[in-house]
């Protein structure tokens, strides 16, 4: 770590730069949530969970304030900061997150965290497949935490009583999916699952644990199904400009509210959808003479190379990541040796359907891992999986937060995990899948048209989710289900029937994703945003550097600036 990235610590002087203000919140925050200092891994050995109650809400807005606060300070205090770029972006960073941090508490939208990904319930469970479990020390910590858990969740039903007595309520969808998760925690029951694997030694503390954690998990759920989704049932699926504004910029790292903003992204989307149907069309081709993309689609889940079997889908998964790792360091990429490491993992039951990345510690003691959740399949169909597996693992999630752990030194700890904005880290994942047609790594038929299944799925994304949220109207010129409906504003029914005859995915993964976009606002456009910023700052670069422009040593410096939003991704990806 640079001397003038590094962070205080308690007694020490007080911060001179932007990025040492980002670092002490950074050590302030896993002082707070101890599961960020266990995703970062900074306190492995920390047997805590974070304060899900209203005062926990409370103090994390608290510190957010007092952070802006010291941030105004430093730069008063040394003006010349603002001029030195590496200072100059992070201070940006922090003052945006922290402001849209401080909108949403201000609103009172931890008093209504209700999805099927992510919340406390979910985060709360996830940190346990995070922890070391190496040593009987490692399972005590462990079984520590769990003993914990029924504090923390009942913290969690004091933040939705208190929103409830507000009037803040998340919606019924939102309330029974998580009631259906919390049952499929239950059928195993989860935390049991966690502590099998636990030494003798600490069987009966490890078990006493599990049965406590499991018996919360149980209270939460009889608390949304039978106190909770009563008093919200009448909430409605649709936030409202409003609130989708709040949360766009959340994951977005803009304002699209202002003026015609989310119009216009929605319009895009659309044309977007448009294009990309030409494209699959002739794919389709290539896959079933004379089929449409849907029939071609159907055609490879049933013929189509597959996979039998949990674990040796785990198996292809990684050899997937391998190989592409070794194809790309030294042509496309330079990659760092701790880079190099990354696990394909299977999710556990009761997880939303849709595949996920987990970020390495920043010292690389635990790797970046991908995770597919199965939902009960043996079979696995590889046409849909080859994209996504550069999506989330190599050249996709796994080589841009590798990289931002592996340079955080030379940036901020913030810039290069707290900070981030989904729009630069989903839109370089599928500028990643992009990246990857254009080298030729989609020349099968199959993994091409899946490749362009993913493509359209973020631009349908796009359309629903903006279009179900502010209750816009169906395009003039759609077709199918929607030609009757042209005019009408968005139902989360017409969003799931357009989504279904433009998505190739099986039916739970469709009906998971639009809940997952109800319950998260503004996320599902993070994707082809982000995306276009990508494109747009690689293509002005490309045009200043003509041709010496070099892709490689694009990326490398692309991926080591850390965290920015679409306010300033683009603009600062074409100066590289």
């Amino acid at each position: 770590m640079t001397e003038s990235a590094r962070p205080t610590t308690p007694g020490s002087a007080r911060p001179a730069t932007p990025r040492q203000v980002a670092d002490a919140h950074v050590a302030a925050v896993c002082a707070l949530d101890p599961i960020t200092a266990t995703a970062l891994g900074t306190d492995p050995a920390s047997d805590r969970l974070p304060d899900t109650s209203p005062a926990g809400l409370d103090a994390e807005a608290d510190l957010d304030r007092a952070t802006l606060d010291e941030l105004e300070r430093v730069l008063r205090e040394d003006p010349a900061l603002r001029e030195d770029p590496v200072e100059r972006r992070c201070a940006r960073l922090l003052r945006e997150r922290l402001t849209a941090s401080l909108a949403q508490h201000q609103a009172g939208e931890g008093l209504r965290q209700v999805s099927n990904l992510f919340s406390p319930l979910h985060s709360i469970r996830q940190v346990f497949s995070m922890m070391p479990t190496a040593t009987e020390e490692d399972w005590s910590v462990l079984a520590r935490r769990l003993a914990r858990v029924p504090e923390a969740y009942r913290g969690y039903r004091e933040s939705l009583t208190a929103g409830a007595d507000r009037g803040l309520f998340a919606a019924p969808r939102q309330v029974h999916t998580v009631v259906g998760q919390l049952g499929e925690w239950l059928a195993g029951p989860y935390f049991a699952s966690v502590v099998a694997a636990g030494p003798d030694s600490l069987r009966t503390q490890l078990d006493d644990a599990a049965r406590l954690a499991d018996g919360a998990v149980a209270e939460v759920r009889d608390f949304l199904r039978d106190e909770y989704a009563p008093r919200a049932e009448g909430t409605p699926d649709a936030v409202g400009r409003e609130r989708y504004a709040r949360f766009a910029r959340s994951w977005n790292g803009t304002d699209l509210g202002a003026g015609t903003g989310l119009e216009d992204a929605y319009a895009w989307g659309w044309a977007e959808h448009q294009r990309i149907l030409v494209e699959q069309r002739a794919a389709a081709h290539e896959v079933l003479a004379g089929a449409t993309p849907m029939q071609a689609m159907r055609w490879l889940d049933e013929h189509g190379e597959s996979v039998q079997g949990v674990e040796q889908v785990r198996q292809r998964l990684q050899a997937m990541m391998d190989e592409a790792m070794d194809a790309l360091d030294g042509t496309h990429f330079s990659l760092a040796e701790p880079i190099r490491r990354v696990e394909a993992m299977i999710a556990p039951p009761g997880s939303a359907a849709a595949p996920y990345y987990t970020r390495p510690t920043q010292d690389f003691s635990r790797p970046g891992r991908t995770w597919l959740p199965t939902l009960g399949r043996e079979r696995f169909p590889l046409w849909d999986l080859v994209s996504t597996w550069y999506h989330e693992g190599v050249p996709g999630h796994h080589l841009q937060l590798a990289q931002w752990a592996y340079v955080s030194g030379d940036l901020s700890t913030y810039q290069t995990s707290l900070g981030s904005i989904g729009a630069n880290v989903e839109g370089w994942a599928l500028y990643a899948e992009r990246l990857m047609d254009e080298l030729g790594f989609l020349t099968d038929p199959g993994a091409r048209l899946g490749y362009l299944d993913a493509q359209q799925m973020r631009a349908v994304r796009v359309v629903v989710d903006i279009g179900m949220h502010l209750e816009l109207p169906i395009p003039d010129d759609a077709e199918g289900s929607l030609a009757e409906h042209r005019g009408k504003p968005w139902t989360p029914e017409l969003a799931r029937a357009f989504f279904g005859e433009n998505c190739g995915r099986d039916a739970a993964f469709l009906d998971s994703e639009l809940v997952r976009y109800l319950g998260m606002p503004g996320q599902a456009i993070s994707y082809k945003l982000g995306e276009r910023a990508w494109l747009a700052g690689r293509e002005a670069a490309r045009r200043a550097h003509g041709d010496a422009f070099d892709l490689k040593a694009w990326h490398m410096a692309a991926l080591s600036q850390g965290s920015l939003g679409l306010d300033d991704l683009e603009r600062e990806l074409a100066e590289l």
